[in-house]
């Protein structure tokens, strides 16, 4: 019998659309991205404005991601400025509403089969009563906003992943994977917000990884939110493949990956402005070490026996020293 871990075989790899900027036309981008043998992206442009897409922007991508070959796999939606979907102030909320229904419909016009990411109000470490209690305020509002946004995530037959934070205690995670059924909400987990500000939540992703549904994983050195490929930080990658391995997650693995705390960024030049150049070599490492955290995650599927057949993002074999 032919031992499969020792080919190379084609895997399927996502990296965010925002790797050097977040505005823009991404064409430069997606073309590094693609080159670089990335198969799926996570739409992350706007994900922190109130910008809403219309159909020209939206024939614009359906054309670009077939021209490249790149395959949607989940949109990074907004909480939005004034459109804020937490928001206490009624408009404000409804507007927010608006805008995370617009993400939804973008997934299903752009043929992504993932979900739609969202920040929600999180209780942190470091709160006071006071704090707290306004936290309270903004959640009681996500909370009616997912109850507007139901019937919807129904019709599209679609998911809200939300995220994890800084500080994170996961008690406002905890009640609304409580709150709401699996197939419309659950996790995205994001490894560097876990890892830094020494908050290290990875344990609590291992108690809800019946609920995973997408992956913003990056990495850092522990201080701050640095969104690093992997092997560059301090980030456990041998216990989270351990935790991806034997959780629900079967699509294609997701970095939430920029160029800008790499050697790869072009000091004096703003992300926007990095030259095509500069894109694709940090693409192009990056995708080697991505590519080398999906063959851990294949060794643990197979050790543990958990998916007779492996998650889609993690059949690769790649040498480790080809790591820079």
């Amino acid at each position: 019998m032919t031992n499969t871990m020792s080919k190379t075989v084609k895997t399927c790899i996502s990296i965010t659309s925002d790797f050097s900027g977040s505005t823009g036309d991404p064409a430069p981008s997606l073309k590094a991205a693609a080159e670089a043998g990335f198969t799926h992206v996570m739409w992350c442009h706007h994900w922190n404005d109130d910008f809403l897409y219309g159909r020209a922007e939206l024939a614009y991508l359906k054309a670009l991601f077939r021209d490249l070959g790149l395959s949607l796999a989940d949109i990074h939606g907004s909480q939005g400025v004034e459109k804020c979907w937490h928001s206490p102030q009624e408009y404000s909320r409804k507007a927010g509403v608006e805008l995370v229904a617009n993400r939804i419909d973008m997934l299903g016009e752009l043929g992504g089969d993932g979900t739609v990411m969202m920040h929600v109000p999180n209780f942190n470490t470091v709160d006071t009563d006071e704090t707290r209690a306004e936290t309270r305020r903004h959640f009681d509002a996500v909370c009616r906003s997912l109850d507007e946004l139901m019937p919807r995530l129904d019709d599209a037959n679609c998911s809200i992943a939300i995220e994890n934070m800084f500080y994170d205690t996961w008690e406002l995670i905890d009640e609304l994977l409580s709150r709401y059924p699996a197939n419309r909400l659950g996790i995205c987990y994001d490894s560097g917000h876990a890892n830094a500000n020494d908050n290290k939540r990875i344990e609590s992703l291992a108690r809800h990884r019946d609920r995973l549904l997408a992956l913003h994983l990056n990495d850092n050195d522990g201080t701050c939110d640095q969104h690093k490929p992997p092997y560059y930080g301090t980030v456990d990658w041998d216990r989270l493949s351990q935790i991806i391995a034997t959780s629900c997650y079967k699509r294609p693995l997701n970095f939430e990956i920029v160029i800008t705390n790499t050697p790869f960024r072009i000091e004096g030049l703003s992300p926007l402005q990095q030259p095509y150049e500069a894109r694709l070599a940090f693409a192009k490492d990056a995708y080697v070490r991505c590519a080398r955290f999906a063959e851990t995650i294949m060794s643990e599927a197979l050790r543990s026996c958990a998916h007779p057949a492996a998650p889609a993002g993690t059949i690769v074999s790649v040498p480790a020293e080809n790591i820079q």
